[in-house]
């Protein structure tokens, strides 16, 4: 499933399933997402910017104890694989019977709750902060992990899924948006790639410790243990100086910058440059009604349901949430275990690198390489399972399966994992990102959902490598979509987008 860009009055439109990790922008519009993860301890102590000497060390604790959540999340994501070829580790260690479909509900489930957050939780995040709004979560995670631990049916691990769905979506949003209203413009991309990083750092975990451990209830438990390590390392952070000014609080705005920039920096300048961005929001208000107007509005919903569209259907969930039980039915010479973490392994090592050079090649470049790969992958995925129920071809090199998953991953994590996040706040107006960030991130979740209630279905009913080519010829058509309908934003000003869109 995390980034966002668009205005913090409407936090709902950050969400995101895959994920996937994409640049917040700063506020002179421009990217930052490709300065260095890894910095010196000099620049972690002070920076000469605009506004003065400040402190970065505490952005970047602050930053960091708000994407424990992520890994919190991550793990939620993650979880069903250790389970197993249709549940057997866990029907093995809970002695509950489910059939294949029942199973898949138990790993769609984590989807809905995520989607049913999506707009509730910038409400939540705008009326009583971002921090108090994150720690909140904490009781649905941890709630829903004791109904797992617990559970004695199907019914429990259906609302146990469910509701750590419900908060591992919250921190898809509250949690990019946090590090971008606590970090400075210069380094608030490399602390927004952080949560896609901790997001696939918490679904390697899931497949390394359910490898190590073998028993989905101890995993359950350890599972249970993150969101209250993030509570205690998070309780300490302090609010955000954007929402303090949101809610007319200046004296606990200045205290706030202070404890993230140190007492050599300009406050006051600050202070003033998220005034004006604060009213400039206000003012760009319009009826609901009045937001179709334009064709460059019309053109950007197409482009951002696309995109959210293809990056779902080009099967990224199946891969995360069934990668043991593909190997399995694979007939990997390789244990389904070690190839789903070597899948989390390099998924994890392909966000980091993606964070690095998104913002240099430009979106559509990547996003075109990102699909046409994705098309092939899928398709020799396809072939692959075919030859496997059909033929010899592959019997001596069973572990090949591991191959077009693993550059699945990589390419999809520089390409149609991050990029449309990123898109979404690039293509619209002031006035229309919020409705178009919330919906686009419902529709993503739903789409989630899809993908990860019917893949077992989708094996009966065309095997393995049916549903492989399904996937590819998704990727096909998301092939010709982007090539015919998405623009190039990469270096481009809000203004010269929408005269495109308009043309």
């Amino acid at each position: 499933m995390t980034e966002f860009a668009w205005d913090t009055e409407n936090a709902a439109a950050a969400c995101s399933t895959t994920d996937e990790s994409t640049p917040l922008l700063s506020a002179s519009g421009k990217n930052t997402m490709a300065e260095k993860i890894g910095i010196s301890q000099q620049t972690l102590v002070s920076n000469n910017g605009p506004f003065g000497q400040a402190k970065r060390f505490p952005q970047y604790v602050a930053g960091i104890a708000a994407t424990l959540g992520a890994l919190a999340a991550g793990m939620v994501l993650g979880w069903t694989s250790p389970a197993g070829k249709d549940g057997v580790n866990l029907i093995h260690d809970y002695d509950i019977p489910m059939t294949p479909s029942e199973f898949s509900w138990i790993g769609s489930f984590a989807t809905l709750g995520a989607g049913a957050i999506c707009v509730p939780i910038g409400m939540i995040a705008d009326k009583i902060g971002r921090k108090y709004a994150m720690l909140l979560m904490v009781v649905p995670f941890t709630g829903g992990w004791l109904l797992i631990i617990c559970a004695k049916s199907l019914t429990m691990f259906y609302l146990g899924r469910f509701i750590t769905g419900v908060g591992g979506g919250a921190f898809c949003v509250a949690a990019p948006l946090y590090t971008s209203e606590t970090s400075e413009n210069e380094i608030r991309g490399t602390l927004g790639s952080y949560f896609q990083l901790m997001l696939t750092i918490g679904i390697l975990a899931s497949y390394v410790l359910g490898a190590l451990i073998n028993d989905m209830f101890i995993l359950s438990i350890i599972s249970a243990v993150m969101p209250l390590v993030f509570f205690v390392a998070f309780f300490f952070m302090p609010e955000t100086p954007v929402y303090y000014l949101k809610k007319g609080n200046e004296t606990a705005a200045r205290e706030s910058l202070l404890r993230l920039r140190g007492d050599q920096y300009n406050i006051e300048a600050e202070l003033q440059e998220h005034r004006e961005a604060l009213e400039a929001t206000r003012r760009s208000g319009v009826p609901f009604s009045a937001m179709f107007s334009t064709p460059a509005v019309k053109k950007g919903f197409i482009i951002a349901y696309g995109l959210m569209l293809f990056q779902q259907m080009s099967g990224v969930n199946a891969i995360i949430f069934y990668s043991s039980d593909i190997f399995s039915r694979a007939g990997s010479s390789i244990e389904p275990s070690i190839a789903t973490i070597i899948v989390g392994a390099v998924q994890v090592i392909s966000v980091f690198l993606g964070t690095l050079v998104v913002d240099k090649l430009g979106r559509r470049v990547l996003l075109l390489a990102s699909i046409i790969v994705l098309f092939l992958t899928t398709l020799i995925m396809g072939v692959y399972f075919y030859c496997i129920e059909h033929t010899t071809a592959f019997n001596s090199i069973k572990w090949f399966a591991l191959i077009p998953l693993c550059v699945f991953l990589i390419l999809f994590s520089f390409g149609f994992g991050p990029i449309p996040w990123m898109m979404v706040p690039e293509i619209f107006a002031p006035e229309v990102k919020g409705v178009a960030g919330s919906s686009a991130c419902l529709f993503n979740w739903l789409m989630a959902f899809i993908i990860t209630k019917f893949y077992s279905d989708m094996v009966l009913a065309v095997e393995s490598f049916g549903t492989f080519w399904i996937f590819s010829l998704f990727c096909a058509i998301g092939t010709i979509f982007v090539y015919f309908l998405v623009p190039e934003t990469k270096g481009k000003t809000l203004d010269e987008i929408q005269r495109e869109l308009n043309r």
